[in-house]
């Protein structure tokens, strides 16, 4: 399942000295995506996808956000750099599912 979208990016904050980045993506593919992996997540309901911002491509998860009720992709600050993208700019993503 390939999944394209335009998204804010946005920090969630783990502890005081700890942030990550991440784009939502939209409910109706969440929903989706929920539906075709049922019983196939990982840890913590995760699921492996291939990621592209602009230029920039990689292998990472995505996970189930239970207070927004979709999945959230993490944004590498590696890709934001290569991307030129802070906080609360918006980026179109690729998000591909593997292993279905």
């Amino acid at each position: 399942m390939i999944v394209t979208f335009t998204a804010e990016l946005w920090v969630w904050h783990a502890r005081p000295a700890e942030q990550w980045t991440f784009v939502s993506l939209p409910a109706e593919e969440s929903d989706l995506l929920r539906e075709q992996t049922a019983g196939r997540a990982r840890g913590f309901g995760s699921l492996r996808v291939r990621a592209s911002i602009g230029g920039t491509t990689w292998q990472t998860s995505i996970f189930p956000d239970k207070e927004r009720g979709v999945f959230v992709l993490p944004v590498k600050r590696a890709v934001r750099r290569a991307e030129d993208l802070d906080v609360d700019a918006v980026a179109t993503v690729t998000v591909t599912v593997l292993g279905l």
